[in-house]
């Protein structure tokens, strides 16, 4: 009897948990069985087939045994092929093959010659093995960028299994992967769209950078073609670079998801997420069959969330942003676990005023009647629209500013501003967006000409105590990009401005 023991991990949520694999090989009796147990799933107990193929493509032969494979704990499910080569590796174990594996972690996807496939997760896995004391992450050579961002641990991108045993044998003939994204970080900004490119709309362009200075949601209305959606592209290009605390958590949430191209190591550019009107609840908020997976919102996390043509989406999915909005993540319970994935995101929505478009448009006529806008509108719900900062309409250009040479401000100018505005917000411990209420009046402390502005916009508009406090934030917002003064009768003047059109389109 054999027993070896190598290392992996599965991933939950976009966390990653240790897992021993233990490879039992005894005299096979009239069949040779191949058994996993410790809650496997189907791509799991399928690699049977795929180790046994790639061991004998490989040179190593199959041993003429019964091999029976735990992987401990067995009260979590794991699930994908990352299992492969740690599995093959321990049947190399116990025939003699190689020796202990002790301080290596392994993940890799076999092919049926042999070859290493790439595997989702392996930032988490590198963060596993670091937190655990585990000095070498082997994985195929494609996860080896995004692996190589925890620092801590040496990754080895491997190619073949044929590889991986020469390296346990002989490890000081390997380099371990460097990490690098300096270079990333220059192609990132380079490609991101210029808000000078965008003729007119002064005053969207203004609001749009008051929201990311203070990481507020902003909802825009206007008639098609107005350049609502080119506007929401360029919304990421003026937010701040991320932080390395902040690119290292928003790699982890799209290497979970398997969205890291070949070679990629750390992201550079803030994530802009742009999912289409039919998406279902899952999609949005994360889910699926088996461990659930992160969504759309989480996708988006440190980044933006754009919904274009935001009426057309189902509201019981529109409904179910309210949590990720409020609380910065999304909670997933399911019968055998409860993961919460990050979702601290900007919202930008864009809408047409009617089905049609062009209610209040003074160029085209609107065909819609009162009662078809009215249920267009209602299609967004009041609480969503207060967890929504700022309400941004948005005009046709006219025909001088279309055919203009004035380009007004570009995104790098724009960045300059609110890289200030969030640097003051960052020394008080907060962001604006996100001040808690107990912290709301120490911090937007208004003088006695902003109390009687705010306190008549609430009379006349009937605002929510929501919608006070937002518009409280907002006004410190645009202080800040003023210098950081105290928030004046002006700057509570242009936070309740940015309240009205629900007022107008709602009402």
């Amino acid at each position: 009897m054999a027993l070896f023991r190598t290392r992996s991990a599965a991933l939950f949520g976009i966390h990653a948990q240790l897992i021993d694999v233990e490879v039992d090989m005894y005299p096979a009796g009239a069949a040779r069985d191949f058994v996993t147990v410790g809650m496997p799933d189907t791509a799991v107990r399928e690699s049977r087939e795929r180790i046994k193929s790639a061991l004998a493509n490989s040179g190593f032969g199959y041993p003429n045994k019964s091999v029976t494979i735990n992987l401990a704990p067995a009260n979590v499910r794991k699930e994908g092929a990352g299992f492969d080569l740690p599995m093959a590796l321990g049947i190399l174990g116990a025939m003699g093959a190689v020796g202990p594996s002790d301080g290596h972690l392994l993940a890799g996807e076999l092919s049926l010659d042999g070859g290493l496939r790439p595997v989702r997760g392996a930032l988490s896995m590198a963060v596993c093995a670091r937190k655990a004391g585990i000095r070498n992450l082997v994985v195929p050579a494609e996860n080896a960028a995004e692996a190589a961002v925890a620092e801590g641990v040496k990754v080895y991108g491997l190619r073949r299994l044929t590889e991986v045993v020469e390296f346990l044998r002989e490890p000081e003939r390997f380099r371990a992967e460097e990490a690098g994204a300096g270079a990333a970080r220059e192609r990132v900004e380079a490609e991101t769209p210029d808000f000078g490119d965008v003729r007119g709309q002064a005053s969207a362009k203004r609001a749009l950078m008051v929201a990311a200075a203070g990481s507020h949601n902003v909802l825009m209305i206007g008639p098609p073609g107005s350049g609502k959606t080119m506007l929401a592209r360029r919304l990421a290009g003026i937010l701040p670079k991320l932080s390395f605390t902040e690119a290292l958590e928003t790699t982890q949430v799209h290497s979970v998801a398997g969205l890291l191209g070949p070679g990629t190591g750390l992201l550079a550019g803030r994530p802009f997420r742009a999912p289409h009107h039919s998406i279902s609840d899952a999609g949005l908020l994360g889910g699926g069959a088996g461990t659930p997976r992160p969504g759309e919102v989480s996708l988006a996390h440190n980044g933006v969330l754009f919904l274009d043509e935001l009426p057309e989406f189902p509201r019981n999915v529109l409904e179910q942003l309210r949590q990720p909005l409020e609380e910065g993540a999304v909670t997933l319970a399911r019968s055998s676990m409860t993961l919460e994935f990050p979702s601290r995101f900007m919202l930008v929505g864009a809408m047409n005023p009617c089905p049609c478009g062009y209610y209040g448009d003074t160029g085209r006529e609107c065909r819609c009647t009162g009662a078809v806008i009215q249920r267009y509108l209602g299609k967004v719900s009041g609480p969503l629209l207060d967890r929504i900062d700022l309400h941004v309409e948005v005009p046709a250009v006219a025909y001088q500013e279309l055919r203009g040479r004035d380009r007004g401000q570009g995104s790098a100018e724009m960045r300059e501003r609110v890289e200030g505005a969030r640097a003051r917000q960052e020394a008080r411990g907060y962001y604006n967006a996100h001040i808690p209420s107990t912290a709301l009046r120490q911090l937007c402390a208004l003088d006695e000409a902003g109390e009687r502005t705010l306190e008549m916009a609430v009379r006349r508009m009937g605002l929510s105590a929501r919608a006070h406090d937002r518009v409280l934030k907002v006004a410190r917002t645009i202080a800040d990009l003023d210098g950081g003064g105290a928030v004046g009768a002006k700057h509570v003047a242009e936070a309740v401005q940015y309240r009205s059109l629900d007022r107008s389109y709602w009402s």
